[in-house]
């Protein structure tokens, strides 16, 4: 995430205001734990909001200047106009800086709850600049700009959208790491006692790149068993401003609904962030739609395309994609093929038996990356197995070989696969294949992965790859079961070049 001010950003400290109403009507009994005082934290490493926010700000404005400059130069370097129109051009621009910043404000460009995924900060940074240029069209025709070139308009537009879509992916990553070293954190408190407000606190805990720091539990004490609970749902406001909190997550399942309802209105007008956990699991947000019955908030979850057009558009992008690789990776292919028959003995592809679409078995070629008898040596290897559940994987597996490390590194041993691919055996995207022995140890849940083909890569496979748990293994594969689209496919083929150009393929 990029911005700071919504429910990814950075804690909002608030001193106690007496002012603030109905939210003094509440117990004066004291906390149930003894709570720390937040001045005595170090503020050394924690960006404020304030302060992340202005440099976004800044970055903002140094990409859109680049985008009028760059453009500019290159219409005047080409003969598009005059050195002195080019200046007029560049003063309309400035003169319209204004417009732009009310088309980021009204973009909500600076609001994290408004800028969650890559599209929707896209889609913002392009309504930004229609407004900007919409406003430079309008100043050029007020006051009458000598040889105004509508082209100009056009071009300096896109360059400035692009400029700053640029630049907010680089912000993405800076904030992400921030929030991973625990410099950018939003402090929340858990309203709710039970198991599912539990595991959303141990989610947090083990992910802190989600940029949230919980401070502890509000609810009913015996509940919850060796955690943190830090008082009373009556004494939530006064827990809020004691720990200097900028928002709740409420799990609702604990809480009777019209608490609930009451609550998000008092919070949500102190100024503070208020997020309900859902029963939903692994939906993607783009699927959701929510909607007002007889005063009620729905929830309508969209169906998911399986049939039709969109598998069509499918197997194209399969096919197309995986003919196009086959041919520029066939030198490579070669050379690789070579090297694994001067090094070892044994074939140079490597066969075996994988679990496709709903169970039917095919055959995956690989190039051998392990010696000869490596699956009659496996069994010996159990005990070094680092991988949970039905994964078997050994960091250092001493049956690679010396060349299959690094064809391994660079993913170079999958390129064989982009033949089941052609043959309609596999996808691009996918599933990774399974094993039969793996597929007999699943559950009714995880089998629901065989719903669709196999993939060459996936979104396991370029979120962490063999760094993952099965947990993750699973959830992920999951997760792109119940949510394809072809926009999917895409980016997780764009994300699977970058995680090789990174050589951070299975080792």
């Amino acid at each position: 995430m990029a911005v700071v001010d919504g429910q990814r950003g950075t804690p909002v400290l608030r001193e106690p205001n007496p002012d603030r109403g109905p939210l003094r009507k509440q117990s004066a009994a004291p906390l149930l734990t003894p709570v720390p005082d937040p001045a005595d934290e170090s503020s050394e490493r924690t960006l404020t909001p304030q302060g992340v926010r202005t440099r976004l700000m800044v970055a903002d404005a140094v990409a859109g200047l680049v985008g009028v400059l760059s453009m500019t130069g290159a219409l005047l370097a080409l003969g598009h106009f005059s050195r002195t129109t080019a200046m007029a051009h560049l003063a309309l621009a400035a003169a319209s800086t204004p417009a732009f910043v009310i088309g980021a404000l009204s973009s909500r460009l600076y609001q994290a709850r408004a800028n969650a995924r890559v599209i929707e900060e896209l889609s913002n940074i392009v309504r930004c600049t229609i407004v900007g240029a919409l406003w430079m069209e309008l100043i050029a025709y007020l006051i009458g700009v000598d040889g105004f070139s509508h082209v100009w308009v056009v071009l300096v537009s896109a360059s400035i959208a692009t400029s700053i879509a640029i630049e907010r992916l680089v912000a993405r990553r800076v904030f992400a790491r921030l929030r991973t070293n625990e410099r950018l954190r939003r402090r929340i408190v858990i309203v709710g006692t039970d198991s599912r407000a539990v595991e959303l606190m141990q989610q947090f805990n083990r992910d802190p790149s989600l940029g949230y720091e919980v401070l502890g539990f509000v609810g009913n004490r015996g509940d919850v068993a060796g955690n943190k609970v830090i008082g009373s749902i009556e004494q939530l406001e006064r827990v809020l401003e004691r720990y200097g909190a900028s928002g709740v997550l409420i799990s609702p399942s604990s809480i009777p609904d019209g608490q609930v309802n009451t609550m998000t209105r008092r919070l949500t007008d102190a100024g503070y962030h208020v997020m309900l956990s859902s029963a939903l699991w692994d939906i993607d947000i783009a699927r959701i739609r929510p909607q007002m019955v007889d005063g009620r908030t729905m929830i309508y979850v969209e169906p998911v395309a399986r049939s039709g057009a969109t598998v069509v558009a499918k197997r194209v992008f399969d096919i197309a994609f995986a003919s196009s690789l086959l041919l520029i990776s066939a030198p490579l292919l070669l050379v690789s093929a070579l090297a694994i028959k001067l090094t070892s003995p044994g074939p140079v592809l490597f066969r075996q038996t994988r679990v496709g679409r709903n169970g039917v078995p095919f055959t995956m070629v690989k190039l051998r990356t392990m010696v000869a008898d490596a699956e009659i040596r496996k069994s010996e290897l159990q005990s070094l197995n680092e991988a949970d559940g039905p994964l078997f994987k050994i960091k250092d597996d001493p049956r690679i070989t010396r060349v299959g490390r690094i064809l391994r590194q660079y993913s170079i041993d999958e390129l064989p696969q982009l033949t089941s691919v052609l043959t309609g055996a596999m996808s691009m995207v996918g599933p990774r294949p399974a094993l039969p022995d793996e597929v007999e140890r699943w559950d009714d849940i995880t089998t629901e992965r065989l719903r669709v083909l196999p993939g060459l890569t996936g979104l396991w496979q370029v979120s962490g790859r063999s760094d993952t748990s099965f947990e993750s293994y699973r959830r992920l594969d999951l997760f792109y079961v119940d949510n394809w689209s072809l926009s999917h496919d895409i980016r997780i083929c764009a994300r699977t070049v970058g995680v090789v150009l990174t050589s951070r393929g299975a080792q």
